[in-house]
């Protein structure tokens, strides 16, 4: 009983954070990570299970009369109930899981810093300021590719890495920020987004076949439509709103399928789109295929439920940090030590 109320507890505690959090939120010590908009998702859940139990309740209820034999009638029911579960399923897997994220270096990359020559002036001597380079230059299948340098996660990104500015992290194979579940669309969870747009467009096409054979028995029961439509209004109703959501997410699914056979990201068609490029990536429409949907998912390179380890806390990399602030002062003892031959012959 003592951990069916924590458990109680622990689940109420993670709907307020999902509701008030802006930051990004961790739930059941770190194994699911939303993003900061998370509250967007009790929408998204919200116009997936509400047409679905006015389906179930009206529609489906009748077709279990109108069609000879309820075991067709039931068959209908229960493919709904467990495709939407599938459904939902996925959107928790894209919306709860590391979509890739780049964990942050804590220091500066001391090794990458050059010294900038238009510096400042002090006492008649030219001062070199540090800094750090702002790309450098990586092979990637045989052909040079230039990176960025994140001041925020103080690292290179790695080839097709963007830095998300809600999420406020570097993810790796970033395709986009989906508002719909939350979350960022990357290397880890681009495949569970795909299958979820995919087959949400599959379940949207479903009922509203489902309604129009609804409409079609009571047409023959009524004689015409306007009857029929008057017998069962909540079957137009969901005709007009799968037909409006189809074309939202039927599209978006034909968009990804043209990413994938071409092996693009969102980020990478709207950002150079009308640029010729070479697609460094394409391997081929089948292999491009292959590598999305039929390959494993790369293991996180973080581990969010993890204890903070002593070598990671401030106080004990205190050596480290005077070295970061020696760095970062570095045109000061440039300047002590050029000065120093003076003091020495004094």
């Amino acid at each position: 009983m003592f951990i069916s109320i924590n458990l109680i507890y622990e689940l109420f505690l993670n709907i307020f954070l999902i509701l008030h959090s802006p930051l990004q939120i961790f739930m059941f010590g770190g194994r699911l990570i939303f993003g900061p908009d998370a509250r967007s998702l009790i929408i998204t859940l919200l116009l997936i299970i509400v047409p679905v139990i006015i389906f179930c309740t009206n529609v489906a209820r009748n077709l279990i009369d109108e069609i000879s034999g309820n075991i067709a009638g039931y068959a209908i029911l229960m493919v709904t109930v467990v495709f939407t579960t599938y459904v939902l399923l996925l959107l928790l897997l894209t919306s709860a899981r590391d979509p890739g994220i780049v964990p942050r270096n804590l220091h500066p990359l001391t090794e990458e810093i050059c010294y900038d020559s238009s510096a400042s002036i002090d006492v008649g001597r030219q001062t070199p300021t540090p800094r750090v380079h702002p790309t450098k230059v990586v092979v990637v299948n045989g052909v040079p590719v230039r990176v960025k340098y994140c001041s925020t996660c103080l690292l290179y990104r790695p080839p097709r890495c963007s830095h998300c500015s809600i999420c406020d992290n570097c993810v790796e194979r970033f395709d986009h920020h989906c508002p719909w579940v939350g979350q960022c669309i990357g290397m880890r969870n681009y495949k569970s987004f795909f299958l979820f747009i995919s087959s949400s467009t599959v379940l949207c096409i479903f009922i509203f076949a489902m309604s129009a054979l609804n409409i079609k028995f009571l047409m023959d029961d009524y004689g015409t439509f306007w009857k029929a439509m008057k017998e069962s209004p909540l079957s137009v109703v969901l005709m007009v709103y799968c037909f409006i959501f189809l074309w939202f997410v039927g599209g978006l699914t034909c968009f990804h399928l043209y990413l994938i056979g071409t092996n693009q990201t969102t980020y990478e068609t709207f950002r150079y789109g009308g640029v010729e490029r070479p697609r460094i990536y394409d391997r081929g429409c089948l292999k491009n295929f292959e590598e999305v949907l039929c390959s494993k998912i790369k293991p996180s390179s973080n581990n969010f439920h993890a204890y903070v380890q002593e070598n990671e806390r401030g106080d004990s990399d205190g050596n480290r940090r005077e070295k970061v602030e020696d760095d970062r002062e570095i045109g000061g003892n440039l300047l002590k030590i050029s000065q120093r031959p003076e003091a020495d012959d004094a």
